[in-house]
């Protein structure tokens, strides 16, 4: 019997360290929210079916903002349909706090509301 349902999510946080910053203004690769797409998908798989389960693809991807290095990322992944061996997951990855460098090069603020930067929806199978 499994665990997954539809609606189970997982939660990850992330602060993105400037030394992923790849392009001018500190602004980090859309590979970068994709790769912690993958994690919290892992776990998900984990959490429901025992096992790390393989990504098969995505359906959708939509970059909404940018990322920048000094973010704070939150990443979730909803289960929104179960098959037999397969699971159609839906990603978001919000901006939940960003530097302030012209404040000072230390400062960061709380973003109230989120800023949705990415989300996707993709397919993962576990055996």
């Amino acid at each position: 019997m499994t665990g997954a349902q539809v609606g189970v999510q997982v939660v990850h946080r992330r602060y993105v360290p400037y030394s992923h910053a790849h392009y001018a203004g500190n602004l980090v690769d859309g590979a970068y929210s994709l790769a912690l797409f993958g994690d919290v998908a892992t776990e998900l798989c984990i959490r429901t079916d025992g096992d790390e389960g393989l990504f098969a693809g995505y359906s959708t991807v939509a970059f909404h903002a940018p990322v920048h290095a000094g973010d704070v990322l939150e990443v979730t992944a909803t289960i929104t349909r179960v098959g037999t061996r397969s699971r159609t997951v839906d990603f978001a990855c919000h901006v939940v706090c960003r530097g302030t460098p012209q404040v000072r090069s230390s400062a960061a603020q709380v973003l109230d509301p989120p800023l949705l930067a990415v989300s996707a929806t993709g397919t993962v199978v576990v055996p």
